[in-house]
Order: structure tokens, then sequence, then C-alpha cells
């Protein structure tokens, strides 16, 4: 892969980030200032980022607490920034759910508590019930992990074991008023499913989460399962009144950054096609697919005539068979995607997340075209072998092809960029 290939898919990945940048997304979102209190809580990757960019937009007083991953925080005047582990709750997490919970409580009518909610809130926010610990929440994440169950499944589960999500924080802090405002990481944009929606309730029941837990062959701790099934579980309806003032607004998603990236494809003398915003499933089998599609376009013309990038978003899964290797699912899926596309000329791809970290490691995604796979193989690392072990970081570091920008600052999911034709004039 060339460099002008490199750069070029780079500047796409700008763009859909730069289209969920927190400033520019929260400057048309701003709620009312109330005649009360102005309280902001927030959790996420992107938490940090929003607090920061909403103190400089907002006239008039705040104070606040939000948490994000280790190593994304940002300085803030008024809010405070905790940081907590992800994708598996900590001690850090579990106090700074309590915080967000003090912040919200003894509220009156008059005031306001704006919730900036973007991906990852569900393992910064543990919060576990009575009859129920840290250790089982985390257990709980680390079952849903290795599932490779879709988000909505894995947060169905996890709002019916928790103090704060589901809407309980909203609900705590009634009767002040609650603004959402939301950057959507989840395929569909439904509010209530970013970070367990601790502002945003659903409908789904425990009876219906676990439901879904046994048709998926997910095997819950037991502690956690008998909470679920137990009195008391259910989180908070949509329909009751303790919400009937609040607002919730998506003010980032991938729709969105796709959109931008295909603007910035089409700026550059390309032909632009978004295949889908909210693809889900195994992230291997949704690589072998876009491989195919890839194939098609280059070998046929069809569905599209190259040359041609093909856009598309999400959140695939990866169900962990044996002991986990390094990774995450954007790379997995490009390892996938380069051994369905191998010896086939005039592409380029790239896979990332766009919070700039995929999985284990620390890099965002890969690049990969096809001669990836020969690569690999002149580097002494065989492909299939690293896909079986869920070893794509390894493959794609043996052939020098990781992306490693570092933390965005905002997080709209998976982003996948694939060119085919002539994709080194792009850079030119």
């Amino acid at each position: 892969m060339t460099p002008q290939d490199r750069a070029f898919l780079v500047a796409l990945f700008e763009a859909a980030v730069a289209a969920a940048d927190p400033e520019r997304a929260l400057a048309g979102a701003l709620p009312a200032r109330p005649r009360g209190r102005t309280v902001v809580v927030g959790a996420g990757k992107g938490a940090a980022q929003l607090a920061r960019a909403f103190e400089r937009l907002w006239d008039g007083p705040l104070s606040g607490v939000v948490v994000t991953r280790y190593g994304y925080g940002v300085p803030c005047e008024r809010v405070q920034v905790r940081e907590a582990a992800h994708p598996v709750p900590d001690a850090a997490g579990l106090a700074a759910a309590e915080a967000l919970m003090a912040a919200v409580s003894g509220l009156g009518p008059d005031d306001l508590v704006v919730a900036l909610i973007c991906g990852g809130g569900s393992a910064l926010l543990p919060a576990p019930p009575a009859g129920l610990t840290l250790a089982d929440e985390q257990a709980l994440n680390e079952a849903l992990l290795a599932s490779g169950a879709p988000i909505g499944v894995m947060n169905a589960l996890r709002k019916h074991a928790s103090r704060i999500k589901g809407g309980r924080l909203a609900a705590l802090a009634a009767p002040a008023r609650v603004v959402s405002l939301v950057v959507s990481d989840v395929p569909g944009d439904d509010p209530a499913q970013v970070a367990s929606g601790p502002t945003v309730p659903d409908a789904i029941g425990p009876a219906e989460a676990l439901a879904m837990a046994r048709a998926r062959g997910i095997v819950l701790p037991p502690r956690v399962a008998a909470h679920i099934a137990g009195p008391g579980a259910a989180a908070p309806h949509p329909a009751d009144q303790v919400f009937a003032r609040n607002i919730v607004r998506v003010i980032a998603s991938a729709r969105l950054s796709l959109e931008a990236a295909a603007r910035a494809a089409e700026a550059a003398g390309w032909r632009a096609a978004i295949l889908s915003d909210a693809i889900e499933g195994e992230a291997r089998e949704v690589g072998r697919v876009h491989a195919a599609i890839a194939r098609e376009v280059a070998t046929r013309a069809r569905p599209f005539a190259p040359p041609v990038v093909m856009l598309s978003g999400g959140e695939t899964t990866v169900t962990l068979r044996g002991t986990p290797g390094r990774g995450g699912r954007n790379t997995e899926f490009l390892l996938a995607f380069a051994q369905g596309v191998e010896g086939l000329g005039g592409l380029a791809a790239l896979a990332a997340d766009t919070d700039g970290i995929d999985g284990s490691e620390d890099n965002a995604g890969a690049f990969a075209d096809g001669a990836s796979t020969a690569r690999m193989r002149a580097a002494g690392l065989d492909p299939a072998a690293a896909l079986a072990a869920h070893d794509a970081w390894g493959a794609f570091a043996a052939a020098g092809d990781l992306f490693a920008p570092g933390p965005t600052g905002t997080n709209v999911n998976d982003f996948r960029a694939i060119a085919v034709g002539a994709p080194a004039t792009a850079g030119a």
C-alpha cells in the first residue's frame, strides 16, 4: 500500500471524527439556562472532551462530574474529571458512579442536569445494587464481552443489574429537568442503548432481558442471573412521570460521520457509497462479506463501478474462542477482509474505531490491501492461524499496517473505508 493510499484513507477517517467533534456537536444543542443550578454529569470515552466543550459554550455557572477511560481525561475548569477502567469496570469506576449520583441528588424543579453521554459509559459506571458486588458486575461484563452478543443485548442485561443505568440516574435527579446530549456509538442510534442509558430509559424488562441471554446461550454469573430474575430488578419504564420533563438529543452519530467522510471522498474525485451505518454481527464474518463486495466491484464493476470508496459503520462483535489474543473487532474484521481480497490489486482499506482505540492494544485499527497476507507471511506469521487465535494485532503489526492515531476525544463506533479502483490518485 502506498503512502498516498494511507493518506487518503486517514483523511476520510479524520473527516468522520471531525463531524463528531464535541464542540461542534454541542454548539447547536445547548438547552436554555435554568433559574436554578446547572449540574453536568457524563460518562464515556469522550466524556471529558464533551465536558470541556460544554464549559466553553455555556454562558452561566455550572458544576459537575464526568468519568472517562484511563488516559482519556482532559483538564476542565468547573467539571471534575474522573478516570476508570474500560472495558471491565474497577473500583475507580464505582467511586465515579457514586460521585455522579451524589451530584444529581437533592436538586429542585428549577435546576437543570445536563448529561453528556457517549460510548464506553457502561463499563465506566459500575453501580451494583444491594446484594451484588463490584466483582459480580465485573463477571457480568466479562461474560458479555466474550459472548459476541450485540450491544442491545448486553445493555438490556447490564441495566437490570445496576443502580445507575436504565434511566436510574435521571430518576434520581428528579424533580430537576434532565437534558441528555448523546454521542451515539450504537447501531440505529437508540439513545437508551448508549452507555446503557443512565439518563434514558427503555421498555425492555428483566424477563425479556433474560430471554435474550438464553436465546444467545449467554451464561450469566449465577448471582447476577438470580438478581435479574428477582423482585426489584426492573429499571424505570419510559412512561414513568419522573421522565416527563426530560429531553434527549443525539448530537453525533455514525450516520453523520459517514456522510462527512463521503463528502470528503467526493471532494477528492471519488464516487462514495455508504453501505450502512448500523452493521452488526461477528467481525470476521462481516469482514468476509465486505471482501466479497470489494472483489465483485474490482472484477465485475458491480454493484458499484470503480473508482469508488465504500463506507460502513456500526458495531461488530468478537466471540472469543479459547485463549484471547491481541486486537479488537476492527482488526479482526480487517484480517478476515485481507484474506478475502488476497492477491487482488487496486484496492486499499482502513478499519478503525473512531475513539482511537480498538480492543486490547493502543491502535485504532489497521490498513489492508490485496498484499497484506503476503506481508504477514513474509514476516513469518500465518494469517489464518492469527485469525483463529484472535491475534489480529499481531498479524498487522508484523505487516507494518497498524493505525494508531491515539484517543480522538469522541466515539461514534466503527469506521470502515474500502477504496477500489485507483486509490493512489486520491493522495495526489
